[in-house]
């Protein structure tokens, strides 16, 4: 699961955005900012909504969103903006804090148990039968909201009508930030250390003044260390399968509306849904980092509100609005760019596929040779081997698994990666050359340990040699067969193996040239291999598969979206900026490298409720010459929130190591209401690793 990190977006302006502010809707509107939905058990769920008045006299759909990002403060900002938008058009908007988050009660004790979705049919069911609903219900969500929304889509339960999922997978163990091509993301780590910290937050005393504090102290002693559940499982067993809708594609039958973004890294979803999925469902790709498209970075936004109006008109009240006559699928045809960490915007166009597979991509192989030559024609050189054993420093310049559009979260020069790697690359292009899709690498190799990993990347370089990554994948060779039952390498053994890239969209210029590098490392995006590994490439035998777009520019232009635009913005005092940094240190004289990377959303002011909050996060990466066994992850998150006399805060640390054997955790929870210390916890955990 992968969340937005930087949560609250405290302003809109903070991000550059240009949004046209929105405050006559064709319904005017009324909200209830804390009311409580009964669970079968008892339990009481925290909503809060926007509806259009009058609505107990002329019943309106109701949209859910149901995430645990606590409805009142942390995503104040951004619900603020997009929810009474969409009410203003005539719906029943509300957000729900999960079981165990934000107002509501019980615990949450990890991602998408069966409990969490079984909440989310019951809350559907309630909706369905106020009265200010006419019985049809939609969900949309993004990441977590998204996750759910497919997942309780698959249950079926009768009110649901309609989903849009933004920013979410339809397997768990392929496209979550626990794993990627069976080795083990960085942001498995740095994604529970952010779940670690925010399941230290008490219920807000001013919606919950009887029974705030003892659901606030279960919350700080049951709720667990999630990561060490994570690593418990390393493969694809039945705890990743729980809550992966590719297991069965066909329980969803209801619309499915589903959106990513290049930069995201849950864009391969969207492929997979449009192609599986038996039901009435459309597709969006933009260039967005992980969020919403109405404020999506790098940009172009788009005007994805009113998309969501078209959506839900037509599933929810009946309305043709044209929306099914377009294409199934649209997606935004990225143009070259130089290699940045952070982009405002790209350039490119939107392009249209009427389905996926579509009939207008032809997947064309390019050839490697000995020469490190990239071709379209098998090398005439005689069959030979090269070898490649990167450094651990390789990675150092890859970016983060999943962006979220921050400062140094996106790809920089790819050339000092690759001066650790194996480079082969085409002659400069007589014309452009534009991709769609995934492309993927036919490696045929030979290891010189039992477990080892490969990192491909796939590169636009530019006349002057600027190098700017275009996508990548990832594969535990021992999961070269099964994810499920992965097999240690026989040393020497020759092994042919498919590693699939991330989907993409981009055109590469003329003049430009398109790189493939290889690597046995790519730290701090994933876990290094147990011990440092040799892998004997045959590249006469290797072929890169792209998945060539024909037709190019002449592609008449889709209709365009309408411009961002948004209900008017939440009022919020700034106390203290986001810390907001990415910065590499190597020191030469001990050999260390470290990676620190500041997140949070600093200290601010929520006026219309006086909350005031603090946000900060820290994370550290690191390593020691080439020495495997240096690898360190440590994550620290600090919270607090205040309120005239009332004051909590919390601290969490989670640090991890690993030894060819074992991956080592400890963690440290330190807990304050006021100045007291009312709760301490520390873990110390050891996990064996197998084949990773």
């Amino acid at each position: 699961m992968c969340g937005t990190a930087d949560l609250p977006k405290v302003a809109l302006s903070n991000r550059g955005l240009v949004m046209r502010t929105v405050s006559n809707f064709p319904h005017p509107i009324r909200s209830v900012d804390h009311f409580e939905i009964p669970m079968p058990d008892g339990c009481r769920l925290a909503a809060r909504m926007w509806l259009p008045e009058g609505a107990e006299q002329k019943p309106v759909p109701a949209i859910l969103e149901y995430i645990p990002y606590r409805k009142n403060d942390l995503t104040a900002a951004r619900d603020v903006v997009m929810h009474p938008y969409v009410a203003g058009h005539g719906y029943a908007v509300v957000r729900v804090d999960l079981r165990g988050t934000g107002d509501s009660e019980g615990l949450m004790l990890d991602e998408y148990l069966q409990q969490e979705l079984d909440d989310g049919c019951s809350v559907i069911e309630w909706l369905a039968s106020q009265p200010w609903c006419d019985g049809n219900v939609g969900m949309i969500g993004i990441s977590w909201g998204g996750f759910n929304g497919l997942q309780i889509a698959a249950m079926r339960p009768p009110a649901l009508k309609a989903v849009i999922s933004c920013a979410s997978t339809d397997d768990r163990y392929a496209d979550d930030v626990h794993h990627m091509g069976g080795t083990l993301l960085i942001d498995n780590l740095s994604w529970a250390a952010i779940m670690f910290g925010r399941n230290t937050l008490p219920p807000d005393p001013r919606n919950k003044p009887h029974n705030w504090r003892a659901l606030w102290h279960s919350r700080l002693k049951e709720s667990g260390l999630w990561l060490k559940n994570w690593l418990e499982h390393q493969h694809r067993d039945k705890f990743w399968k729980h809550g992966s809708v590719c297991e069965d594609f066909g329980a969803i039958t209801c619309p499915v509306y589903a959106v990513s973004g290049w930069a995201d890294g849950y864009c391969r979803s969207v492929f997979r849904l449009m192609e599986k999925l038996q039901g009435p469902r459309k597709g969006l790709v933009g260039p967005w980092a992980h969020t919403y498209p109405h404020i999506g970075k790098p940009g172009p936004a788009i005007g994805f509100l009113q998309e969501c109006v078209r959506w839900w008109d037509q599933w929810l009240k009946g309305r043709d609005t044209g929306i099914m006559d377009e294409p199934m699928l649209r997606l935004f045809m990225q143009d070259s760019a130089p290699p940045q960490t952070s982009y405002e915007t790209r350039a490119g166009r939107w392009v249209t596929e009427p389905a996926w597979p579509s009939p207008n991509i032809e997947r064309q192989s390019f050839f490697l040779s000995g020469n490190g030559r990239l071709s379209l024609r098998r090398a005439d050189d005689a069959a030979g081997t090269q070898t490649v054993r990167s450094p651990l420093s390789v990675g150092l310049r890859g970016g983060k698994w999943c962006s979220y559009a921050v400062p140094g979260d996106q790809p920089a020069d790819q050339r000092g990666d690759d001066a650790g790697s194996l480079v082969y690359e085409t002659q400069e292009l007589a014309h452009d050359v534009e991709i769609a899709g995934d492309a993927m690498l036919d490696l045929v190799f030979e290891s010189d340990r039992p477990v080892a990993m490969v990192a491909v990347r796939l590169s636009d370089v530019a006349p002057d040699g600027a190098t700017t990554r275009v996508s990548y994948g990832l594969l535990n060779l021992t999961h070269r067969d099964s994810h499920e039952r992965p097999e240690p390498l026989e040393p020497a053994r020759r092994y042919r193996a498919s590693v699939p890239f991330k989907h993409v969209a981009q055109r590469f210029s003329a003049g430009h040239r398109i790189r493939l590098a290889i690597s046995t490392n790519y730290f701090p995006i994933a876990w290094p291999s147990p011990e440092p590994v040799t892998l004997t490439v045959h590249p006469t035998d290797c072929r890169l598969e792209l998945p060539v777009r024909v037709g190019g520019a002449g592609d008449p232009a889709p209709a365009p979206f309408a411009e961002p635009e948004g209900a008017s913005p939440l009022r919020v005092e700034t106390i203290s900026k986001p810390q907001k940094d990415w910065a590499i240190t190597e020191n030469l004289a001990d050999a260390s490298t470290v990676v620190e990377i500041g997140e949070g959303a600093g200290t601010y002011r929520i006026v219309d409720n006086d909350l005031t909050i603090t946000s900060l996060g820290r994370g550290r990466y690191s390593f020691r010459g080439d020495d495997f066994g240096s690898a360190r992850a440590e994550a620290k998150w600090e919270f607090e929130f205040s309120r005239a006399d009332w004051r909590m805060r919390s601290v969490t640390e989670t640090t991890m190591t690993a030894t060819p054997s074992h991956f080592h955790v400890e963690a440290h929870l330190e807990a304050w209401e006021g100045d007291e210390l009312v709760h301490e916890q520390k873990w110390t955990e050891a996990i064996e690793r197998r084949l990773l």
